[in-house]
């Protein structure tokens, strides 16, 4: 299965805060543009800082008519 994981904080968060290994920082203003990318996976998967921001990612994702999306929540739970 193709799958992505996706963390949606900025660019700052992503850098300063940490990141999971095996995610892509995609922040959530930047979601929008990049939809058709992400309809090409089978699964995708977004993480933030506590869910919010992933939350809304998965919507977007979701009302572009991708069918296997999750909210997996903190980044810090992402298991790789």
């Amino acid at each position: 299965m193709k799958t992505i994981k996706v963390d949606v904080r900025s660019i700052e968060e992503w850098e300063y805060d940490g990141h999971a290994q095996c995610s892509i920082n995609i922040p959530l203003d930047q979601i929008p543009m990049k939809l058709q990318d992400l309809m090409q996976y089978e699964e995708v998967d977004f993480v933030c800082r506590s869910g919010g921001r992933a939350g809304i990612a998965q919507s977007l994702l979701r009302n572009a008519g991708h069918t296997n999306v999750q909210n997996l929540g903190p980044w810090q739970a992402l298991v790789c």
